[in-house]
């Protein structure tokens, strides 16, 4: 009963809708599927409505994303089995607000430079998630020959951080750790770590861990280093966390795609997800 337990669709930053993903896990021999989009109530109300489709198990999940301003890093929580609850609602609507002002900024100013470039385009490949991703935009100017690829050289001059800031990029205000972490337990959901490698995020993972604020660590990720992979798994064991995998799928919407189900979460941790989440309802 294995499953790919993060996955992107259309409700994000993902180019497949999500009706296409269950079958793409059932062709890879998954039983389960994680459609985890990013701060996102669609994913979990897609699966709640879709308990089981092309024969695969869907479970419910968001990954949420907050920042640790002690460290000035982004960090990325999935969230497994969360109630459909206003907490969680009215958080989705506010970030997808945040996201949509700031990545709009980013068009208009982008419009100046690229008269190539129209937000309404953007705004129609964003049209199944409610708000506005850089990867929207960088599709309008892949498909001109308007750029190297999704997140390459054109991308980091717009959109970069570091090490020089692109020069159209606007990021969203995100809440500290611990409110996402509340909000998680405020709607019942199963807290995983995601990809700690992808934002150095191993210092926090520790102190996270050592405060019995994680129910568990996603390991089994494509951007994982090997010298984290094995600190985790020693952290798992030690403090008896649950341990999941998954691809981390955007369809194309990456620079090395990954098919559904190239990396999955084992049966037993998947019924122990399902196991505690019930035990908080």
């Amino acid at each position: 009963m294995p499953g790919d337990l993060h996955t992107h669709s259309t409700f994000s930053d993902g180019s497949t809708p999500a009706e296409k993903l269950p079958w793409l896990a059932g062709c890879a021999g998954m039983t389960d599927l994680a459609i985890s989009d990013h701060d996102s109530i669609r994913s979990v109300r897609f699966a709640y409505q879709n308990p089981r489709c092309n024969g695969v198990r869907l479970i419910p999940a968001t990954e949420l994303t907050a920042y640790d301003y002690a460290r000035s890093h982004r960090v990325h929580i999935l969230c497994f089995w969360p109630d459909d609850c206003s907490a969680l609602e009215q958080y989705a609507d506010e970030m997808a607000r945040r996201r949509r002002e700031a990545v709009l900024q980013s068009c208009r100013e982008l419009e100046e430079l690229c008269p190539q470039f129209r937000t309404e385009e953007a705004l129609e490949y964003a049209k199944d998630c409610g708000t506005l991703y850089k990867a929207h935009v960088m599709r309008v100017l892949w498909q001109y020959g308007l750029s190297d690829g999704m997140y390459n050289q054109v991308y980091r001059s717009l959109f970069g951080l570091r090490p020089v800031r692109g020069k159209i990029l606007h990021t969203p205000r995100y809440e500290t750790v611990n409110t996402i972490l509340d909000l998680i337990r405020t709607c019942r959901g199963v807290a995983v770590l995601a990809h700690p490698s992808v934002y150095h995020s191993m210092e926090l993972a520790r102190e996270l861990i050592a405060a019995g604020r994680l129910d568990g660590v996603e390991i089994h990720h494509p951007r994982n280093t090997a010298e984290d992979q094995e600190e985790l798994t020693r952290l798992a064991q030690q403090y008896n966390l649950i341990v999941t995998g998954g691809t981390d799928y955007h369809g194309m919407n990456t620079n090395t795609p990954r098919p559904v189900g190239a990396l999955h979460t084992d049966d037993d941790q998947i019924a122990r997800i399902e196991a505690l989440a019930k035990s908080r309802k």
